[in-house]
């Protein structure tokens, strides 16, 4: 069989995949260490400086007027663009600037843990600093004040000059410190580090692990920090740094807090086998793995949730990854769960109807999302494309999971300007794009999905051979 995938053959394609892999470099670049940017929010009384190792969701300044206000370091944004630098890095698209960016990144981040919100909470003129209209949204002292030592992993964000939120905000989130993990685990994986670096990033790496082992049966909010309950991405990418957790310690020689690793990492894949739901009965054992699709959460009060259909499952696979078999990209049933977002967003977004020939659908986050457009966003339409690629690298009809990966893209291509700016959102009905500016999420999405579609062509090419 030969590989015929057809827009590999397009020269224009493969042109553009080349010149948005630059303009996503840079523009993923231009949110880390952002020390050259002050923001101003004169209805909190802050000034903030970033410092070096700072990564902010969006460098671009926004105060909900009408783009919002990114410019803060969130730990799950921050670990998924430091993973996409490392990628760059081995790609050779960016040379040692990277390596000091992740000494900086570690620096940053385990100076977090200092941070003890009991000292803003007792500032007595706390209060008097905010304008009266913004006291509604601004942190309660004992809230504040429960922030410190390892909560402060889970306070979903900071201030990229290193001191902790004092808005009102979704908290906690469990999913930073392990996807953290993953992201320096892969960096140690391919032997870049100097020993001064090395033992920064272990120092990180064990208290990113240790954090999960203690927390992942917690509930917390979920990757859109709407609902709290327990969510079927921080348990998964809990598992993957479990596991691989366990294969880094065992090689430390550190044998017993290896084996609690494995032990914890096959509870939390035990407990995501029962996320499966069917058409008929949502805790059936029905093992046709066509006829359902993995729910995203399950409630702290037990009530059902509208978002149980939700592209965050799709991502969790491709920020995992990992040699399990289940809760993978070769998982049927998580490719059931991609085809039936695939049928529902095509079926809701307006710019889906009667789409261009070799475009797949643009993805969004779930039914009824209103935030902003509640439209596409460029992660979850890349993330989908990725997801494809993955499955291709692991054989199995991997042609047909090329082209698909690439309908996707094709639609990003479609939605994306000259200038190669990706925003968060873009629109459901126009295409145009809403919500934060130069998302750095999105442009590392579109990094990895890149990476990954070469491997599966390699892959593909090598098979048929």
């Amino acid at each position: 069989m030969t590989f015929s995938v057809a827009s590999q053959q397009d020269p224009a394609f493969e042109s553009w995949l080349e010149a948005q892999l630059g303009h996503s470099t840079r523009g993923m670049l231009s949110s880390v260490s952002p020390v050259s940017i002050v923001k101003h929010r004169p209805g909190f009384g802050q000034t903030v400086r970033p410092i070096a190792g700072a990564i902010v969701a969006s460098p671009v300044l926004g105060g909900y007027d009408p783009d919002p206000d990114y410019f803060f370091h969130w730990f799950r944004d921050s670990a998924v663009v430091i993973d996409a630098l490392r990628l760059l890095y081995v790609d050779r698209r960016v040379g040692d600037e990277a390596l000091q960016h992740l000494r900086d990144f570690t620096r940053f981040s385990l100076d977090l843990n200092r941070l003890d919100g009991r000292a803003m909470a007792a500032v007595p003129d706390r209060r008097a600093r905010v304008i009266p209209e913004f006291l509604q949204y601004l942190r309660e002292d004992l809230d504040l004040a429960s922030a410190y030592g390892e909560a402060v992993a889970a306070e979903t964000r900071v201030n990229p000059d290193g001191t902790l939120d004092v808005a009102r905000w979704s908290r906690p989130q469990h999913d930073g410190p392990p996807l953290r993990a993953l992201a320096l685990l892969r960096w140690v994986d391919g032997g870049h580090l100097d020993a001064a670096l090395l033992a920064e990033v272990t120092a990180l790496i064990r208290f990113d692990i240790d954090f999960t082992l203690r927390y992942w049966r917690e509930p917390s909010f979920d990757i859109w920090e709407e609902e709290s309950g327990h969510h079927y991405y921080t348990l998964r990418v809990s598992a993957a740094a479990l596991a691989e957790g366990a294969a880094w310690l065992q090689g430390l020689g550190d044998t017993a807090q290896a084996q609690r690793c494995r032990e914890e990492s096959r509870a939390v894949l035990r407990l995501l086998d029962d996320f499966w739901v069917n058409e008929h009965d949502d805790r059936s054992d029905d093992r046709d793995a066509t006829r359902g699709y993995y729910r995203s959460r399950e409630l702290a009060d037990g009530s059902p949730s509208p978002k149980a259909l939700d592209i965050a499952v799709i991502l969790s696979a491709i920020h995992s990854l990992g040699t399990e078999v289940r809760h993978c990209p070769a998982d049927p049933r998580m490719q059931a769960t991609l085809a039936r977002l695939d049928a529902l967003f095509d079926a809701i977004y307006p710019i889906n109807h009667a789409r261009a020939a070799g475009r797949g659908p643009a993805m969004g986050r779930y039914a009824g999302d209103v935030y902003y457009s509640g439209g596409a966003y460029y992660f979850s339409t890349l993330g989908a494309a990725e997801f494809c690629f993955r499955v291709a690298a692991l054989g199995g009809n991997a042609p047909r999971w090329l082209e698909r990966g690439d309908a996707y893209l094709a639609t990003v291509r479609a939605y994306t300007p000259a200038s190669g700016d990706l925003s968060e959102q873009f629109d459901q009905r126009s295409g145009a794009q809403t919500s934060a500016k130069q998302l750095a999420w999105s442009h590392a999405a579109f990094i990895s999905c890149v990476s990954a579609r070469r491997i599966a062509a390699t892959a593909c090419q090598a098979s048929q051979r």
